[in-house]
């Protein structure tokens, strides 16, 4: 028997045994028993599963049971309702920056944006991204069991999708509710929108921490610019994976702090920037060789510098665009509700305005100012020059402890220029330092105009009515309103003067009283018109408002936007600096119009601006302005200074710009003597600045243009009125431009000629008892003309030796006194002045050898105390206004003397005949003649 066959013999036998122990039909029976168990446990699993997901699927309704199904639009106003930083313009579109907002943001299209990132943010947050609907089933089970289980492994189940709504729809919560909505709405959003628009919108809002400003940032285009200062297309593959590993915990992987600094240890960002590449590499988005030479790449050398923010670089305008934006999205929001901004209640007010603030740090509106890059940072320039300045005032402040201390206060400036035209405002200077004083000087501070209100409510007023015109007389004397006894800045009155010349010596009477001359209420409302805000019912009773005494103050724009009125022939262009506003796609929401409102008409217009012509002329309080400047312009200005010197002005205008600048302390204090100009200084460097950068603008060939309606008349310049045939023998006709409407129609009356005579160095009218040897001949003015006048500021230095007041020197009523101090040197006799008021002249008397009769050889008027005299014996007397003689001073020898009294050596003689021994004699020297012919020296007035 072979071997196999002996194998197949011992299993039979087996089988045989196994037969006849009943064995095998046991197996055979757990056999069936199992299989049946085993297919009962899988149908009773199967039906388990199934009532499972019916009650999960149940339960998942019953989450999202009041869950809206949203239309496509609703989910895309929602998707891309991301925070967005708003960004400022310069004029023809140059940026000026972000404005201040909790996080910056800048939206970006995904074509733009590096493919390094696109491949980064999917390796790293969203592997199969390109291949499901929304949601990763298998990862949203593994996070279920880990949140069950309380693991603390934790590897999230959100997709881009997932994430993306839970940032632009959903909140934060951590509740199954949610979670239920979040994977509803991935899978809608997947369904409505493409995998291109989701990714970019995620890019878009995902968080990325801190920029080199220290600000927050989100979207990779403020990333990639906060981090790297380069556009999100510019980004290289290291960049893109550093930035790509922020989202996970962007402040701890973020290179900078809340400063700005550049982080000394930055290991957890460089970490997280190779997992990055890592993962880009498993999953085949770059290649071994691209992966080692960006794990060569130093990050740190690449990080950009710190940026200075435009807020931080550009305060006082970045501050004002914010300010100015949100009070126009505020009325155009109100508008929109059917309602008048300015009539609404204050607390309505600020919820559209703090609305409007929110639309501006988050909606990424476009806003566009009229403010030219180049002149700005100019003028700004100049204001930080400290040498412009003068001294630095201590002032007692409460520290935060609440002690007293001294504090320096340094000299601020407040300075805007405007375009007449448009309005548009070119350009300001808000201050010296925006951390030392948060307030802009050109657009918020209040402070009172001093005599730069002068042609806005004192003359123009008065010019429009007819009151005044620039010709007419204005006395100059003391005047008293009420309890208010008003000044000139010099403590000084100066009589006769036509408004012209008041205005151009800025002299406070005749303003009063031009102001006084107009209807009051019609002077405030046309002031208003002009843009003032801040007149209060104090104001309108108060006559010196007039010279500028407003009870709160005007701002530099607004002081500064008054003049502009003038040179636009009598019509105010409110100024303005936002010339548009766009959402982030370019749609205008807002675009300015200038609306021009009638206040004078161009005739008084134009008659202010050539007075105001003067102030810049020799003799004006801005004479030195034309030498200062690199250019030349038509120039009409006003000077301004205020009580005790707290304010300093000067605002100028010519056909194409206005430019206002005040100068002084935040806390009002007297600038020193000699620093009360300073306005002027830093008025001539703020027109160079902007001339240097647009020279067509601040310097127009043209000048102002004179209306119809204007003419040029003679006038005599002691009253304003057309000219007698005295006024022009006496030299007094001048010319001046007067509206045809209120040209003068009547001849001057106020002249007369007479006798006058010289007492203390001033003029007086003789009386019938004054001798006529001490009077003269000349022309008379009225007494209320006269008085106070400095004539030479009228009519000039040589017409006003002939000009006096119809006033008679009252007489004291008794004898002169004696004269004294008698001298005789060289041939001359001198003596000294009486000291008497009523003095009109001296005679001289002579006699050859003093023995013999004394004669009068002289007769002088009061202002002369000496003559050359013959060799002789002489004396003084004095005479008054009533031709009452003092007894005669001593005598006083003179020269050699002569034997022969009939022959004196040198007699003199008297203007009228007297007895004389040498009469028929020509005598060789004879002594001066007082000739009443002769003109006499000029008195010192």
């Amino acid at each position: 028997m072979s071997h196999l066959e002996e194998i197949k013999e011992k299993w039979r036998r087996f089988i045989a045994y196994l037969n006849e122990k009943k064995i095998i039909q046991a197996a055979d029976k757990t056999y069936t028993f199992t299989w049946n168990l085993f297919l009962i446990i899988v149908v009773l699993f199967l039906l388990g599963g199934c009532l499972a997901a019916g009650a999960g699927a149940g339960f998942l309704a019953s989450l999202v049971k009041n869950e809206p199904v949203r239309a496509y639009s609703t989910m895309k106003d929602d998707i891309y309702n991301y925070e967005e930083t708003s960004t400022m313009y310069f004029d023809k579109d140059q940026l000026i920056g972000k404005l201040r907002a909790d996080l910056d943001r800048q939206e970006v299209p995904l074509k733009e944006i590096s493919p390094y990132v696109k491949d980064a943010v999917i390796s790293t947050e969203d592997q199969y991204f390109y291949e499901h609907d929304g949601i990763v089933p298998k990862a949203i089970l593994r996070a279920t069991l880990q949140e069950v289980t309380g693991s603390d492994n934790r590897s999230g189940g959100s997709t881009l999708t997932q994430q993306l709504i839970k940032n632009q729809i959903l909140t934060n919560e951590v509740s199954f509710d949610r979670k239920a909505k979040e994977i509803l709405l991935a899978l809608r959003l997947e369904h409505l929108f493409t995998k291109e628009q989701i990714l970019e919108a995620y890019l878009n809002i995902v968080p990325f921490g801190r920029n080199s400003s220290g600000r927050n940032v989100a979207g990779i285009q403020a990333a990639a610019q906060g981090v790297f200062g380069v556009d999100a297309d510019k980004l290289n593959l290291p960049q893109a994976a550093f930035l790509a590993g922020m989202p996970q915990n962007p402040f701890v992987y973020s290179p900078f702090t809340q400063q700005g600094a550049v982080k000394k240890d930055i290991t957890y960002g460089t970490n997280r920037m190779k997992t990055v590449l890592n993962r880009m590499l498993t999953n085949g988005a770059i290649t071994p060789e691209q992966y080692d030479k960006a794990l060569k790449y130093n990050v740190r050398k690449h990080f950009v510098t710190k940026k200075e923010s435009s807020y931080e670089k550009y305060p006082y305008l970045s501050i004002e665009v914010e300010r100015r934006s949100a009070d126009i999205l505020a009325r155009l929001a109100a508008k929109k509700d059917g309602k008048n901004f300015d009539k609404l209640k204050q607390n309505t007010k600020d919820e559209y305005r703090q609305n409007a603030f929110v639309q501006l740090r988050q909606k990424g509106l476009k806003i566009h100012t009229t403010i030219n890059k180049k002149i700005y940072e100019e003028m700004e320039k100049t204001a930080k020059n400290k040498y412009l300045f003068g001294s630095t005032h201590l002032v007692r402040v409460k520290n935060a402890k609440g002690k007293w201390i001294y504090e320096k206060q340094p000299q601020e400036v407040g300075s805007i220029l405007i375009e007449n035209k448009t309005g548009s405002i070119i350009s300001f200077v808000g201050g010296r330092d925006y951390n030392r004083e948060q307030l802009n000087h050109a657009t918020q501070a209040l402070r009172q105009n001093g005599s730069t209100m002068k042609p806005l409510l004192a003359y123009a007023p008065a010019i429009e009515e007819g009151k005044v015109q620039p010709g007419y007389i204005i006395p100059d004397t003391p005047l008293t309103i009420g309890n208010y006894a008003p000044n000139n800045y010099d403590n000084r009155f100066h009589g006769l003067l036509s408004a012209r010349t008041a205005l151009a010596k800025s002299y406070n009477i005749p303003a009063l009283r031009s102001f006084m001359r107009a209807n009051r209420s019609d002077a405030f409302n046309r002031l208003e018109k002009m843009g003032f805000t801040t007149i209060t019912d104090t104001d309108r009773s108060a006559t010196s408002v007039a010279i500028g005494g407003l009870t709160h103050g005007v701002t530099v724009e607004e002081n500064t936007n008054a003049f502009a009125t003038f040179a636009n022939q009598g019509k105010f262009v409110d100024a303005y600096l936002i010339e548009k506003i766009e959402d982030k796609h370019g749609k205008v929401l807002y675009k300015h119009k200038s609306k021009p409102v009638p206040v004078y008409s161009p005739q008084t217009s134009y008659l202010i601006l050539d007075m105001m012509r003067d102030v810049l002329k020799p003799g004006g309080t801005a004479a030195s302005i034309p030498g200062r400047l690199n250019f030349y312009a038509d120039w009409a200005g006003k000077t301004g200074t205020t009580s005790s010197a707290k304010d300093s002005w000067f605002v100028a205008t010519n056909p194409n710009v206005t430019l206002g600048v005040w100068h002084g302390y935040d806390k009002p204090e007297a600038l020193p003597t000699g620093q009360q100009h300073i306005s002027q200084t830093l008025w001539a460097a703020f027109a160079n600045d902007a001339y240097k950068y647009a020279p067509s603008l601040m310097a127009p060939k043209h000048r102002f243009s004179m209306p119809s309606g204007i003419v040029r008349k003679e006038i005599c310049g002691i009253s304003g009125k057309l000219p007698s045939d005295l006024c022009r023998s006496a030299g007094l006709v001048t010319t001046d431009l007067f509206n045809v409407k209120y040209a003068p129609d009547s001849t001057d009356n106020s002249l007369d000629t007479g006798l006058y005579v010289i007492a203390n160095g001033k003029k007086y009218k003789a009386s019938e008892s004054t001798p006529k040897e001490f009077t003269q001949k000349g022309v008379l003015i009225d007494d209320a003309l006269f008085d106070g006048v400095d004539l030479k500021k009228v009519t000039g230095e040589e017409n006003s030796d002939h000009l006096l007041p119809k006033t008679n020197l009252p007489e004291n009523g008794k004898n002169p006194d004696t004269v004294s101090g008698l001298s005789s040197k060289g041939g001359k006799l001198s003596w000294s002045a009486s000291g008497e008021s009523d003095v009109v002249g001296y005679r001289v008397y002579y006699s050859a050898t003093g023995n013999g009769p004394f004669k009068k050889i002289g007769s002088l008027t009061s202002d002369k105390t000496s003559l050359s005299a013959p060799s002789g014996v002489l004396y003084v007397t004095a005479v008054d206004v009533s031709g009452k003689e003092s007894a005669p001073s001593e005598k006083i020898k003179s020269g050699k003397e002569k034997a022969d009294p009939k022959k004196p050596d040198k007699p003199g003689t008297d203007d009228k005949k007297t007895e004389d021994p040498t009469a028929g004699k020509k005598p060789k020297n004879p002594p001066p003649q007082n000739d009443d012919k002769k003109k006499p020296k000029k008195p010192a007035n």
